[in-house]
């Protein structure tokens, strides 16, 4: 793993484009993300085609042509400044291989923010880009639009990304202890399923992981951490950080096979550290140096995630 380039941060009067390259969103929900954006002093535009939904598989927000050329077109155009997901759900996949990525690349580093499905979107954004994106709340998301921490703790890091070089959360030590590398992570699921493809990252090593998912029975857990660990993907990785688990069945059950397929890798592990699909989700910078410290439940970056 690398130290990947840090965007610019974003100042007042910034335009923010909104993409949905996964599932349909709710227009009442993007208003609202809309709102909250403007009364940061952000000029929010949205992307043609966030509203559409296909015609054939309503799970996804329009076409995969559509949904890519959202993406490129907002991420190509030298008059917005950050671009924003509307919401994960499923369909990243389907259109990540029809983005021109040279042409992104010219078109310079931004700021990027989504989570969930858009884990497939991070990988790619690191792989192809070099580029350091932001885990955090969709912009159309419950817990953007209705949690005052997850709304200012994304707004530090976008405006004041020096107040919050320290993630401090109310996460405890399963594995103690202190480790450095570089950021990555995201849904577990989806970078189980990703493992292989041509934008995924090829391994953890030098890693610091932060991983969580949402409505995966615990036996599918073990079953996505057992495929990387005998991937050999987790080979090298220097920390862990859990993040939520809503809907994936007890906890306890949950933590067993967190700590038997995880707790045997030799590196300090922290559970319940709040980022991911949970009330007030702290957001997460993907390929900044750090160093996570297990007992003290907190992922300190060696520079702010944005300049």
């Amino acid at each position: 793993m690398k130290e990947l380039v840090r965007p610019s941060r974003l100042a007042p009067g910034a335009r923010v484009a909104v993409v949905a390259p996964s599932g349909p969103v709710p227009e009442e929900r993007l208003q609202a993300g809309l709102d909250v954006l403007r009364g940061w002093d952000l000029d929010p535009v949205v992307a043609p085609h966030v509203l559409d939904r296909h015609g054939e598989f309503g799970y996804l927000a329009g076409t995969d042509a559509d949904r890519a050329a959202d993406l490129q077109g907002a991420w190509c155009d030298p008059a917005v400044d950050a671009v924003l997901c509307a919401r994960g759900g499923y369909g990243a996949q389907r259109m990540v291989d029809l983005l021109d990525w040279a042409a992104m690349r010219a078109a310079g580093p931004k700021v990027f923010v989504g989570f969930s499905d858009i884990t497939v979107l991070h990988q790619a954004f690191a792989t192809r880009l070099d580029l350091v994106t932001l885990h955090g709340p969709a912009a159309a998301g419950v817990d953007f639009v209705k949690n005052a921490r997850a709304q200012e703790h994304l707004k530090a890091t976008l405006f004041a990304p020096e107040t919050v070089r320290t993630i401090a959360s109310a996460g405890t030590a399963m594995v103690p202890g202190r480790a450095r590398g570089v950021t990555l992570g995201g849904c577990l699921s989806l970078l189980a399923s990703d493992l292989g493809t041509p934008h995924a990252h090829t391994g953890a090593r030098g890693g610091l992981l932060l991983i969580e998912d949402v409505g995966e029975r615990t036996y599918r857990i073990d079953r996505m951490l057992t495929h990387l660990r005998r991937s050999g993907w987790l080979d090298g990785v220097t920390g862990i950080a859990l993040g939520s688990w809503a809907r994936c069945g007890p906890y306890d059950e949950l933590r067993a096979v967190l700590a038997d397929r995880l707790g045997g890798l030799g590196v300090p592990v922290v559970e319940e550290f709040g980022f991911g699909h949970c009330e007030g989700a702290l957001t997460i910078p993907f390929g900044v140096a750090a160093e996570l410290d297990a007992d003290a439940g907190t992922v300190t970056l060696d520079a702010p995630a944005l300049r």
